[in-house]
């Protein structure tokens, strides 16, 4: 073995940024890394910060993909969409994993600095909201934990003044021929739309000839891995939050685990759910 102690420079290696942009510099490392300021002495406060944060980060990706996803979609490319919906179900299994690190966190352990949140919740994120949003889950009733931001709400009021994700690959259904019905005629996107027969029937027969209809075909199925990643992301959140508080209400004042439950329900592309059930 030899004893020289290897220099990575003899490889050519960069090994002085005095005035070059380094990897700290390109990634903003210094604010990142000094953003997170616990407001207690105990020690897991930091794994709650940092879990939460990361998530954050993630789902501004996963905005970034959904948004890319929604124009292609609507300039009647749908195979680009294809790989952005894949790294949105991506995105999701890796949210889905960061409940395995705060899981470590026991009950006793969270009460030690629970008081130090006050009535924040994640209830109250607003890129969560975002992503609900854009994906068609249109709860206007979700805009109120923002309204004290008028800056955070007119970006919301912007993803809905705007077809979902969802309302673009119906639209681009009908566009290619099938019946859309309703939501042909619809020029108000704000609302949560009603679910349409046409529409079942569309996907029906789009399942039921997938090489004839491959694009339309492959799109539903990536729909469906998104949706799929995201509901077992809503379970993941009710069980941490049962192992960790019980059936205590959330800090923000929602029912905690109640309340999650319900959302379980909620369905983002529902005809696609029961062309299954149809076929």
């Amino acid at each position: 073995m030899s004893a020289k102690t290897y220099d990575p420079a003899e490889d050519g290696a960069q090994m002085s940024f005095r005035e070059k942009m380094s990897y700290t510099d390109y990634l903003q490392l210094d604010p990142i890394l000094s953003a997170q300021k616990p407001l207690s002495s105990a020690h897991d406060e930091l794994l709650f910060i940092i879990q939460h944060q990361t998530s954050e980060l993630w789902m501004k990706l996963a905005i970034h993909e959904i948004r890319s996803a929604i124009g292609a979609i609507r300039q009647d490319m749908p195979q680009p969409a294809f790989k952005m919906l894949s790294r949105v179900a991506r995105i999701f299994e890796q949210l889905n994993n960061a409940w395995d690190v705060l899981r470590t966190m026991t009950p006793s352990e969270y009460t030690d600095f629970r008081d130090a949140l006050g009535q924040s919740s994640g209830f109250q994120s607003y890129q969560y909201r975002a992503i609900e949003f854009l994906a068609g889950n249109r709860n206007l009733a979700m805009l109120g934990p923002h309204s004290h931001r008028p800056d955070l709400i007119a970006h919301l009021e912007a993803i809905l003044a705007m077809p979902s994700l969802y309302d673009e690959a119906i639209l681009l259904l009908g566009r290619k021929g099938f019946d859309i019905g309703a939501d042909g005629e619809r020029t108000d996107f704000r609302d949560k739309r009603v679910e349409n027969e046409n529409v079942l029937e569309a996907w029906r027969q789009v399942y039921a000839a997938p090489s004839q209809y491959w694009d339309l075909y492959e799109l539903a199925e990536k729909l469906v891995d998104f949706e799929d990643y995201f509901r077992r992301w809503r379970f993941n959140h009710v069980t941490t939050v049962e192992r960790v508080i019980g059936f205590k209400r959330g800090t923000g004042g929602t029912s905690g685990t109640h309340y999650l439950k319900k959302m379980l329900e909620v369905e983002l592309f529902p005809e696609l759910w029961r062309v299954r059930t149809v076929l």
